[in-house]
């Protein structure tokens, strides 16, 4: 399949990424031969984390609970639009790479997506002064691919 129909949603439980899910769907409605993934990032542990008896592995199965919510949410959205629910992949993972950005661009190379959507705000206030802002890391780092900003 072409990199310009694959389309990467990446999302939080946040009301921006819905709309940026809404979005998408506003945009192909029931286009055939596109390929979807909603990805969901969370972020590693908390510090401290491990000292408080923290394990790694209910750590993940946690993050994929919340996940799982996300994606059901987001699902239902892109059936309002007539996107069947077979088209679209689900991911969810754990941020690599020193931050979400950064991991949301090494699934997009790895799965050739041509088109990343992002909501504008996702993250808090104290996260985007640590991180940056992921919708803005996404329009600076884009080569030879789409990035579609939603507020």
């Amino acid at each position: 399949m072409e990199a310009g129909q694959k389309i990467l949603i990446a999302v939080n439980d946040s009301e921006s990424a819905m709309r940026a899910v809404r979005y998408v769907g506003e945009m192909i409605g029931c286009k055939a031969g596109l390929d979807l993934c909603i990805l969901h990032i969370y972020p590693p542990p908390p510090p401290f984390f491990y000292q408080e008896g923290g394990n790694l592995d209910t750590y993940r199965k946690e993050q994929e609970e919340i996940s799982q919510k996300i994606f059901t949410k987001a699902a239902n959205i892109l059936e309002e639009y007539e996107i069947p629910v077979s088209s679209v992949a689900t991911r969810c993972q754990l941020a690599t790479g020193g931050t979400i950005s950064q991991t949301i661009l090494d699934v997009r190379e790895a799965g050739d997506y041509g088109t990343v959507v992002v909501g504008r705000r996702g993250v808090s206030k104290a996260e985007e002064f640590l991180f940056g802002s992921i919708s803005s890391a996404m329009v600076h780092r884009c080569d030879h691919f789409a990035v579609w900003v939603v507020r």
